[in-house]
């Protein structure tokens, strides 16, 4: 543990915000045909940064829309908030979208990458109730048992394993969820840190009785330089991802990213 053995990816945040969606839909097209991995948007109804109340996109029917329109790339989001749709909901639109992405194939690209919620706009607004960060991380818990076994269940069932992203980096509640159900883990700790984090889900590991040998660990390029991301890798970081967002998306800073990708590889 983790997953050495697997080429450097990289993935693509392409934030819903301040853009058209005539501009996002050609940056989908771009990327995928610059050759990024995986392509995610994220889970929130107002923008994160810039103006708060500019222009933003509900993430899940976008996943749709890139299931039809992407024809290589996985995707998914970085992360879906468990607490603003029904766990077996959640199972059922990503058993859908998994299928759109096959076009009619044996296998889907479908990557459900999940989490327990933080933006308290997001819930006041559209009337979710916020509760505390240990509140939600229970339902976390409880969503995913959920959706595993609606997966379980579903007619006609996913393509594949549907594979499960966690984000975060809690020791004692969120590791455990991630080596209880993730195949990647995602979070923004620096190399030193991960370390310890990496020592920590070991021994979660062993308390669930799960192999984590296969995880991929995942972390953030925004705002690094290339040393870090040697950091990164060499403490055992494989997907790295890169956000950029509207109203001027910065398809340059991909294009060294993938440079700095293909060398690794």
């Amino acid at each position: 543990m983790p997953l050495l053995d697997t080429p450097v990816r990289l993935g693509v945040q392409l934030a819903p915000q301040h853009s058209t969606y005539a501009a996002i839909h050609d940056a989908v097209g771009r990327l995928e045909d610059l050759g990024v991995d995986v392509l995610f948007n994220w889970d929130h109804f107002f923008p994160l940064s810039g103006d708060p109340d500019g222009t933003h996109f509900e993430a899940w029917t976008m996943l749709a829309a890139w299931a039809e329109q992407t024809e290589r790339v996985e995707f998914g989001c970085l992360v879906n908030c468990n607490s603003y749709r029904n766990a077996d909901l959640q199972a059922d639109m990503a058993r859908t979208v998994d299928h759109i992405s096959a076009k009619g194939g044996d296998t889907g690209r479908f990557i459900f990458g999940t989490g327990s919620g933080w933006a308290e706009r997001d819930y006041d607004e559209y009337g979710y109730a916020f509760g505390t960060p240990g509140s939600r991380l229970d339902d976390l818990a409880e969503g995913l048992r959920r959706v595993e076994a609606r997966w379980d269940v579903l007619n006609p069932a996913p393509t594949r394993r549907v594979p499960v992203l966690i984000g975060g980096k809690g020791e004692q509640k969120t590791l455990r969820l991630v080596a209880r159900h993730a195949d990647i883990w995602h979070s923004f700790v620096t190399g030193e840190e991960l370390t310890r984090k990496l020592d920590v889900l070991a021994r979660w590991g062993e308390k669930e009785e799960r192999d984590l040998s296969g995880l991929v660990v995942s972390n953030e390029l925004r705002e690094r330089d290339e040393a870090e991301a040697d950091a990164l890798y060499d403490a055992g970081v494989r997907l790295f991802t890169l956000g950029i967002s509207g109203p001027e998306l910065d398809f340059d800073v991909v294009r060294r990213w993938l440079d700095w990708r293909d060398a690794k590889n």
